[in-house]
């Protein structure tokens, strides 16, 4: 399980967070707070819980489903 999580905030950190410039404006955008940017930026143990990932998903308009396809889990 470790490891499908750690893709997945792999995946989120080099797929969507280097598209922003700050880490206030990725909270915002979607939905979390900015210490959990910081954490799946900075953190190599930091564990997503399904909440956060429902938001970020659900701002991106994606399905849990269409996430784990792009982010390989």
């Amino acid at each position: 399980m470790t490891n499908k999580n750690r893709k997945i905030v792999e995946f989120i950190r080099d797929e969507w967070l280097v598209q922003y410039r700050n880490n206030s404006q990725f909270a915002r955008d979607h939905g979390i707070d900015e210490k959990i940017v910081r954490l799946i930026k900075d953190d190599p143990n930091y564990t997503i819980s399904l909440t956060t990932l429902i938001k970020i998903c659900t701002a991106r308009g994606l399905s849990l489903h269409d996430f784990c396809g792009l982010a390989g889990v």
